[in-house]
């Protein structure tokens, strides 16, 4: 369930399920059954307050409460606006609850141990005010635990956005597969743990859909890695030109440290010959090379990639260098400095992105670099990737990953120990390790930064930037043996 739907693409799943003859009854009886489990599985039984909108989240809530209470549970249940007015499986299921519909109020949220937020779904269109804005208010100031359904009301399914306000959830439970908002910053905050459930949707349906979203996992790259086999040697997994500053050397050296426990089979540290010893003395597997002879490295075409950027420097000269190695059209990460150069032209990097390109801004940096870009950040990352023709990932914790061509991937992992000096730089020296070993742009870009979250997560607290790419053959491991299997 990798897959990640917008909303319409949800709406479409439920429309063609039904018409395959699963009706619109089951599905929410399902999706009300499913979410009942989750709270049986996480709660011992409680007082508790079901709040419902008036659309089909609200008729899950009416299953959910009626369910509970055959349980055995207390269940109080409060609907936005009249009962009389709810149509179609919500009217349904509301008549099956049979019980008493209080108004949905804060007065719902007194008392109750478990609230259940049915509220409103991913499809919000407007910002959430009044009263309801008030009923969020008391529910996240309250003790009680919170399950939302679908995604926590006031947050846009789509873009992760909060609409005025929204329910902060201890859990949330959406059903087939997750949409944007719920991985996508601010909203992700909101959801808590996130659990995905089958309510009936086939599978087939949603691959019919021809999904372009996935959560960044194995699944999605893991045919594409470039395992070396028992007849290669280094030269098979390629030579890589990481390009060194001057006073930052110590960015480079991540990149290097980086690339090589990626498996690069060679690396040469390109950069002023003043500064050469101090990259030469780092690692004795670093090779190292003078700026002064980049003609003859260039003109050798077994150095296949080039990784640039991380303390090299803002400037013409940077510039120049850039320009000249898209120019050849080899396996190319731009970090940093790279990109900053850039800020005052960047349709002159653009058109010169030919051969396959891999651009890795933080916010910041993709504000300077696409200033005109606006949106969500998937759709500013899609944006990028399309007017580039790179690979285009906008780092944080909801990193998202986006090719030309319009697809894209979301970081789900949690790690918030790799906001520190030089994260950046280890992530451009994966990504750049692993296109320089073949691999896809699109796939090494989504293999970094899964790698590198994973090192974060799996590293915790006291992590510093050195760490992680020690820690990358242990995990490069663990996927190795699986694709063995």
């Amino acid at each position: 369930m990798f897959e990640i739907l917008t909303t319409d693409q949800m709406y479409e799943a439920d429309r063609r399920t039904i018409d395959g003859g699963i009706s619109g009854e089951i599905l929410m009886e399902n999706a009300g059954r499913m979410v009942c489990a989750e709270i049986v599985r996480h709660w011992s039984p409680r007082s508790v307050s079901v709040l419902c909108g008036p659309g089909n989240n609200g008729g899950d809530g009416f299953v959910i409460a009626r369910l509970l209470r055959d349980e055995g549970w207390p269940v109080r249940l409060g609907l936005l606006g009249d009962i009389e007015n709810l149509a179609g499986d919500a009217a349904l299921h509301a008549k099956r609850w049979g019980g008493a519909t209080e108004r949905l109020s804060p007065a719902l949220v007194i008392g109750a141990d478990l609230i259940v937020d049915c509220v409103f779904g991913a499809g919000l269109a407007r910002d959430i005010t009044g009263d309801v804005a008030e009923l969020i208010t008391a529910t996240n100031e309250s003790m009680a635990a919170v399950v939302s359904v679908d995604v926590p009301s006031g947050v846009d399914g789509n873009t992760g956005a909060i609409m005025g306000c929204a329910i902060h959830a201890d859990l949330t439970v959406t059903f087939c597969r997750a949409k944007p908002g719920h991985y996508l910053l601010p909203g992700r905050q909101m959801c808590g743990e996130l659990v995905i459930r089958d309510i009936g949707i086939p599978d087939q349906v949603v691959s019919d859909m021809r999904p372009t979203c996935w959560r960044n996992d194995p699944v999605l790259w893991r045919a594409g890695i470039q395992w070396p086999g028992l007849e290669g040697h280094k030269y098979h997994r390629g030579h890589l030109l990481a390009f060194g500053g001057v006073t930052m050397t110590g960015a480079t050296r991540l990149v290097a440290r980086a690339a090589r426990r990626s498996g690069v089979g060679l690396l040469t540290i390109v950069s002023d010959a003043s500064v050469l010893p101090v990259y030469a003395a780092d690692a004795p597997g670093n090779m190292t090379a003078s700026i002064s002879g980049l003609e003859a490295l260039l003109n050798d075409c077994r150095h296949n990639a080039f990784v640039v950027g991380s303390g090299y420097g803002v400037g013409d000269d940077t510039r120049s260098l850039v320009l000249q190695l898209l120019h050849l059209c080899r396996a190319t990460v731009l970090d940093a400095d790279a990109l900053t150069s850039f800020a005052e032209d960047p349709s002159t990097l653009c058109f010169a992105v030919q051969g396959p390109t891999v651009l890795t801004p933080h916010e910041g940096e993709f504000s300077r670099l696409f200033p005109d870009i606006a949106g969500d950040k998937l759709a500013r990352a899609r944006a990028a990737a399309k007017r580039s023709g790179a690979a285009v990932l906008i780092k944080g914790a909801d990193t998202v990953i986006a090719a030309p061509d319009g697809r894209a991937a979301i970081s789900s992992v949690d790690a918030p120990w790799l906001a520190t000096a030089g994260s950046g730089d280890v992530l451009a020296g994966i990504i750049a390790g692993l296109m320089t070993q073949g691999m896809e742009m699109f796939d090494a870009a989504c293999m970094g930064v899964w790698l590198h979250g994973r090192a974060g997560s799996d590293i915790g607290p006291g992590l510093i930037a050195e760490d992680i790419p020690d820690h990358l053959p242990s995990i490069l491991r663990e996927l190795w043996l699986a694709s063995r299997k």
